[in-house]
């Protein structure tokens, strides 16, 4: 079957390359890690496609605005590309730029805005079938798959009436839309901290909710005592120890220590984690640990249960989602493109 792309999909260079060539490789996923993917098998001379339901990096570009990233800059390299910035560590506007640079450095065809609907084949002759916004179908041939999808766009959820209303949101992006406003924050990681800390600056009137007894630990060592200092001088309410058993248009209600209390709202920040497509995975014929719903694979090649399709970055992990970010996970590549490199030989 001839591989149909849509020419917008791509940056302008690599149009001419991407139509009417058969691929090597198709990685899902055009996170840092598959991007990584893509371009060690490049460079072993495969020809390679990138598919994304969203953006180049869409969790990056779904962060925070203002964010800062927790780490230096070089161990968010990929493909030997230095990271340049003045700060000791890259904001998200430097971190989107970086890896915009990449791919236009490498050339690498990227199919932005195409979701996977199906994978049906075997080993050296899959079938991926895609739509674009519009709903278009395109249907690609490969003989190897990575699947680095990543875990951002599935939130958890918190399984209680009201949740579905507008105003209850699962990512945090600027403050002001929510200046002069009360607003619900619900979690005890990094995400509920900063946005708790941002919005509280910005105007607004924030009240923390999280079931355990205090901040999580895994929060970064220079955010915890700024939040637990806003508590302690009640600039941002909290309630530990506590469950959100409603949400209605107007109000909270939360299951606290104490007891019931309503508390007047106007949105809710649910930010208790995400994980990844799990069902995605199993339709695809990939085998789940039992516990931590781990893809099964051979930790050296990272290749899955199922003969040619490779698991690369946080799904690796399964539910242990803190377990790998970019700074581990870039590397899932070179460990791929060794054994592709290996077992194409072996079949030319």
């Amino acid at each position: 079957m001839t591989t149909k792309l849509l020419p917008e999909t791509l940056p302008r260079p690599q149009l001419k390359a991407a139509r009417g060539m058969k691929i090597d490789v198709l990685i899902i996923g055009a996170g840092p890690t598959g991007l990584a993917c893509g371009i060690e098998a490049q460079k072993i001379g495969l020809k390679v496609l990138v598919v994304d339901k969203g953006c180049v990096v869409n969790s990056l570009f779904n962060y925070p605005a203002n964010m800062t990233f927790f780490t230096t800059p070089e161990l968010l390299e990929i493909g030997d590309i230095p990271f340049s910035t003045a700060n000791q560590k890259p904001t998200r506007p430097e971190a989107l730029e970086y890896y915009r640079k990449v791919v236009e450095h490498y050339r690498l065809p990227v199919a932005q805005y195409q979701k996977v609907e199906a994978v049906s084949g075997i080993d050296g002759a899959f079938h991926v079938t895609t739509t674009d916004r519009l709903g278009r179908i395109y249907d690609y041939e490969t003989r190897k798959l990575i699947v680095a999808i990543g875990y951002y766009d599935r939130p958890n959820k918190l399984n209680v009436p009201g949740e579905d209303l507008p105003k209850v949101l699962h990512y945090y992006h600027e403050p002001h839309p929510y200046f002069d406003n009360d607003v619900v924050v619900i979690g005890g990681k990094n995400s509920a901290a900063i946005a708790s800390l941002d919005l509280w600056r910005h105007g607004s009137r924030v009240t923390l909710i999280h079931r355990g007894a205090k901040m999580h630990n895994h929060v970064k060592y220079w955010i915890l005592p700024d939040i637990e200092n806003r508590i302690k001088n009640g600039e941002i309410k909290a309630y530990f120890n506590s469950n959100v058993m409603e949400i209605a248009p107007d109000e909270v209600i939360v299951q606290t220590p104490e007891g019931e209390r309503r508390l007047k709202n106007d949105f809710v920040f649910a930010l208790i984690g995400y994980h990844p497509d799990y069902d995605f995975l199993r339709a695809m014929g990939l085998e789940l640990s039992s516990e931590q719903l781990r893809p099964v694979c051979d930790p050296q090649t990272l290749e899955s249960n199922v003969p040619g399709i490779y698991v690369a970055g946080v799904i690796v992990a399964g539910s242990r989602t803190n377990e790998i970010f970019i700074e581990n996970g870039r590397f899932h590549g070179q460990q791929i493109a060794a054994d592709l490199k290996k077992k194409l030989n072996d079949a030319a």
